[in-house]
């Protein structure tokens, strides 16, 4: 990832924010990751992986501009679903640029045309980000930007390659070109204003992600009960990971307690990283049947804000 530089508020200091929406699995989080030059959002595989709207924050020489990293943009099929799509939409009303990820391997589908419908009309300027450039060959590549291209009217359309980190310096470059002059938001040492106890659930879910297979990564929540210091020793984090079935739960157990473990000594790697100190971590398994279709469990996870 890349280092960040923080500077002096100047006279032609700009800020802003900007949404950064898609399909699940385009890349999003990646590239916000990338953009800032610091972990705060979780990555995998597997779509839907964001859930909240995680907010990161880039300082540089021109200026400050605040991500807002959204869920994908799918057909919902629980009450999670609807409130991870209503926080998307929400998100393009509130900010003064943006990003429209796409997948140049992937050609537009219904779920394309739907977010362009929902950004017709908008006067935020809107940039066509195409990733996953190093995976497809020049001339397909070209094809496929100029598909996605004539679905809406773009400020810009700039292909990248997130993982690998290629044109981002570009795609900076033109952020701040279009960002107007405001004030410093966050202060210059602020990467996100995620509290640490989600930012340790969503690692721990993150390894669950990579760790689980089939249905189960999507039925999993993780809580940090609470945090536990000690005169002497590491700080101790008790976490629980709640699924919906108790057959998943044996899944996420394993057998001797092997998946648990692995889960949580790669989580707590990551969270050591975060904390910039030793961590003992405990971690439970336990069951809350149906939860991603109630709201008063979605709201004691942390979902509350998205009701009103």
């Amino acid at each position: 990832m890349v280092e960040q530089t923080v500077v002096e508020k100047n006279e032609d200091f700009r800020s802003g924010f900007i949404a950064i929406i898609g399909r699940p699995n385009v890349g999003k989080s990646t590239l916000m990751n990338q953009l800032i030059g610091q972990k705060v959002a979780i990555m995998s595989d597997k779509p839907q992986t964001t859930r909240n709207r995680i907010v990161g924050v880039l300082h540089s020489q021109e200026g400050q501009a605040v991500f807002l990293d959204t869920p994908g943009i799918h057909k919902p099929k629980h009450k999670l679903g609807e409130i991870m799509v209503t926080t998307a939409r929400k998100t393009l009303s509130e900010v003064d640029l943006i990003f429209y990820v796409v997948d140049v391997t992937m050609e537009p589908g219904g779920g394309e045309e739907y977010i362009s419908n929902l950004l017709k009309g908008l006067k935020t300027p809107i940039f066509l980000v195409v990733n996953k450039m190093d995976a497809i060959g020049r001339e397909e590549g070209l094809q496929r930007i100029a598909q996605y291209s004539t679905l809406v009217d773009w400020k810009e359309v700039i292909p990248i390659s997130a993982i690998k980190n290629n044109n981002l310096d570009r795609l900076k470059e033109l952020i701040f070109q279009i960002l107007p002059r405001g004030p410093l938001y966050y202060p210059a040492d602020a990467i996100t204003d995620q509290p640490e106890k989600l930012l340790m659930a969503e690692l721990i879910r993150e390894k669950v992600l990579i760790a689980m297979r089939e249905e189960i990564p999507h039925s999993v929540a993780v809580v940090i009960e609470h945090l536990q210091e000690r005169q002497k020793g590491p700080l101790v984090v008790h976490g629980t990971i709640f699924t919906e079935r108790k057959s998943q739960k044996g899944m996420l157990i394993g057998k001797g307690g092997s998946m648990l473990k692995q889960i949580g000594m790669e989580a707590r790697i990551e969270i050591e990283k975060l904390l910039g100190t030793s961590i003992y971590l405990e971690l439970w398994v336990k069951v809350k049947e149906d939860w991603r279709s109630r709201p008063d469990v979605l709201r004691s996870f942390g979902y509350d804000e998205k009701f009103e």
